[in-house]
């Protein structure tokens, strides 16, 4: 059976996200059949708006709504500890445990001269700013365990080096090339409230 060309138009839309196969975005299509107005109208104005109106913190690099995230807003937090993170999502997760109370910052990547991304690529010259402008005493690098993740963590400690700025690292409860995000809450916990300082 040939679906009408606009629910074929859907289910294409539906497979450009991540993860999502053929069946799954068949599947996800004739659902959205089911929604209420008041549901599509949401659902077509919120896709629209997050292309045009979300943009990145000018000074975490989060997403935004406006110049400053809602955490950068928050002056109750504390702006001595910097926890640096490869992505966006990564602020939500660390932000879902409710057990940071710092600051972020967002790279926007990893260090990888195989995949042609250098220090200059990514959001590290910002951060390097942020330190001296806001006198940051900690950056805890909250970065996957993998090779890039290394890479970055060290290339940010070195060039920290002599800064008097402390260093740590989250507890390696996070096993070697796993994504943050799919790691366990209290793993995550557990791995932030035991991180270790870097020399």
């Amino acid at each position: 059976m040939k679906y009408p060309s606009i629910i074929q138009n859907l289910i294409e839309c539906f497979k450009k996200l991540p993860g999502v196969g053929e069946k799954s975005a068949e599947r996800m299509a004739l659902s959205v059949l089911e929604f209420d107005k008041e549901t599509i109208d949401l659902f077509a104005k919120s896709l629209k708006e997050s292309k045009t109106k979300i943009r990145r913190c000018e000074k975490c690099n989060n997403l935004s709504e406006d110049d400053k995230c809602e955490i950068c807003k928050d002056n109750g937090r504390n702006k001595e500890i910097l926890c640096v993170v490869e992505e966006p999502k990564f602020v939500n997760l660390f932000e879902k445990l409710n057990i940071f109370d710092g600051y972020y910052h967002v790279l926007d990547g990893l260090i990888s001269p195989i995949d042609g991304i250098n220090p200059e690529d990514i959001n590290i010259s910002t951060l390097i700013d942020r330190v001296k402008k806001d006198k940051v005493k900690e950056i805890i690098l909250a970065l996957k365990p993998s090779v890039e993740g290394e890479t970055t963590s060290l290339y940010i400690s070195k060039i920290l080096e002599g800064t008097g700025v402390k260093i740590s690292k989250i507890a390696h409860g996070v096993p070697m090339g796993a994504e943050i995000d799919y790691v366990d809450s209290l793993t995550l916990e557990m791995a932030l409230e035991n991180r270790r300082y870097m020399d």
